[in-house]
């Protein structure tokens, strides 16, 4: 063999052994941002999913001794649902933060919640105080948005009377029963690489609904007298 056949060997090895290593380098770094794109998806979603389900216990009773005496039953009268009260109002305008109460247990009605702060989403635990929910050295949170989702009434509660403002079968003085539902939107970004960037969203329909007293005459009502 010739020192020319040898050269072109040597540099055809090295063609081969540079593309190899190319390959093996992109592979490495597809591979490492498959990765963090889980990491930050699967986070969001953790997240989101834990805000759902707190937030969907809105308003709920829960252990309260007293429940019994905020539930209808005839010719007894029921107290307002003084945890119903959900931070940002329905608005329609996004927020960063969302605050409200429950009865989880025997004593203890919040308040609880959630915002967004330096990066980070915090939950808070009553008296306990507020407490990290997003891992800042893993990921940062670039956006939390709470939306209340405007929607009319679905349901009216039927009454006893008709309402008095002496139009033949007049029932719109009648309570009715709003839905409430709320647009959860996380977008995160990866701290090891931020062009890995991820956004989650999920609504989230209150276990509460809101009672609307829609009589004139006697707004604290729910029917007419």
């Amino acid at each position: 063999m010739s020192l020319v056949e040898l050269m072109v060997g040597v540099a055809v090895g090295l063609f081969v052994v540079a593309a190899a290593s190319t390959m093996a380098v992109t592979q490495l770094g597809d591979n490492r941002r498959l990765l963090l794109e889980l990491q930050v998806q699967q986070d969001l979603r953790a997240t989101a999913d834990i805000i759902t389900r707190e937030l969907r216990r809105a308003g709920s009773f829960g252990f309260l001794r007293d429940s019994a005496a905020f539930v209808w039953s005839p010719g007894a009268t029921s107290g307002p649902n003084f945890l119903l009260a959900v931070t940002p109002a329905a608005n329609g305008l996004p927020a960063t933060a969302v605050s409200y109460q429950s009865s989880r247990t025997m004593g203890q009605n919040g308040p609880y919640g959630f915002r967004l702060n330096n990066g980070q989403i915090d939950m808070q635990l009553g008296p306990a105080g507020w407490q990290v929910l997003t891992d800042i050295n893993a990921i940062r949170i670039t956006t939390f948005n709470i939306t209340a989702q405007n929607q009319p009434a679905v349901t009216q509660v039927a009454c006893t009377k008709l309402c008095a403002s002496g139009i033949p079968n007049d029932r719109t003085c009648w309570p009715s029963v709003a839905v409430r539902s709320f647009r959860i939107d996380i977008t995160g970004q990866s701290v090891a690489d931020p062009a890995v960037v991820r956004t989650v969203s999920s609504i989230v329909r209150l276990r509460a609904d809101q009672i609307l007293f829609n009589d004139p005459v006697n707004p604290s009502a729910a029917c007419p007298s």
